[in-house]
C-alpha cells in the first residue's frame, strides 16, 4: 500500500460512523457492508479539498481498484476539482470501469463539464452504448444534469428512450431522467410516454416519480396517471 492510500484509508478511518454506516449500507444492497466504513459525505468533500491540494492526489487517482466504498466516494470527489477538461474526462474514464453502485455513480459532477458541453455531450454518446451498468448510468446522470435547460435538444430524449436493458440501476435512471424531462421540457417528453417508447417497467416508474414532482402541475399529473401501463 503506497503512503497516500495508507493516509487516506487512515483519515477515513477516523472518521468512521458505525450508525451512519448502518444507514448507509441498507440504500446499497449491491455493495458489500464490509467494504464501507462510513463517513457522512460532508466529511468526504472536505477531505477531497485538502488533498487535492496535494501532488500525491494524482498518484491516488492512479490506485484502482480501492478497497473501500469511501474511497471511490474520495476518489470520484478529487476527479471534481481538476480544472482541465480534457483530464477530467480522462479521470472519468479511468474510473467508471472500477464503479459498483449508484451512490457512487450519481455523486460524481465535475464543475469543468459546465464550460464544455458541446465536447461532453459528444461524450456521452459514447458513454450510453457502454456494456457497463454504471458508465451507462453515468451518461445518463451527466444529460439530466447538464442538458435539460438551456443546453436541451430534443434529439438527447432519443438517445435515451433508444436505450435498452435488463439492468435495475441502468432502468431506474432512464426513469429518474424522464420524470426529470417531464418537469422541465413537457412538451417536448410527454410524446415519448404517450408513445409508451419506454419499456413497460420504465415506463411507469418514470410517470410515478413525475407525479410526485412538485415541479410539475396538477393538471399534467392527472393526465399521466392516465397514461400507465397495466
Amino acid at each position: 500500500m503506497s503512503n497516500i492510500e495508507e493516509e487516506i484509508r487512515r483519515r477515513l478511518f477516523e472518521l468512521q460512523d458505525l450508525k451512519y454506516k448502518e444507514f448507509t449500507c441498507k440504500l446499497m444492497p449491491t455493495v458489500n457492508p464490509e467494504t464501507v466504513i462510513g463517513v457522512r459525505t460532508p466529511d468526504l468533500r472536505k477531505l477531497a479539498r485538502e488533498f487535492s491540494q496535494r501532488p500525491e492526489a494524482s498518484e491516488f487517482l492512479k490506485i484502482l481498484p480501492h478497497g473501500y466504498y469511501e474511497e471511490n466516494n474520495l476518489h470520484g470527489f478529487l476527479i471534481e476539482t481538476i480544472r482541465d477538461y480534457d483530464a477530467a474526462v480522462a479521470a472519468i474514464d479511468g474510473f467508471l470501469p472500477y464503479i459498483d453502485n449508484w451512490a457512487t455513480c450519481d455523486l460524481i459532477s465535475p464543475k469543468i463539464f459546465k464550460k464544455h458541453l458541446p465536447e461532453l455531450y459528444e461524450k456521452i454518446k459514447v458513454w450510453l452504448i457502454s456494456n457497463q451498468t454504471y458508465t451507462v448510468r453515468f451518461g445518463i446522470g451527466m444529460l439530466m444534469s447538464f442538458y435539460l435547460n438551456d443546453a436541451f435538444r430534443p434529439e438527447m430524449l432519443e438517445l435515451v428512450a433508444g436505450i435498452r436493458s435488463d439492468e435495475y440501476y441502468v432502468n431506474m435512471m432512464i426513469a429518474w431522467y424522464f420524470a426529470t424531462a417531464l418537469a422541465k421540457q413537457y412538451e417536448a417528453a410527454l410524446p415519448y410516454i404517450q408513445a409508451q417508447r419506454l419499456e413497460k417497467w420504465t415506463h411507469n416508474k418514470a410517470i410515478r416519480k413525475a407525479v410526485e414532482s412538485y415541479r410539475i402541475g396538477d393538471e399534467a399529473k392527472a393526465y399521466l396517471r392516465t397514461l400507465k401501463v397495466k
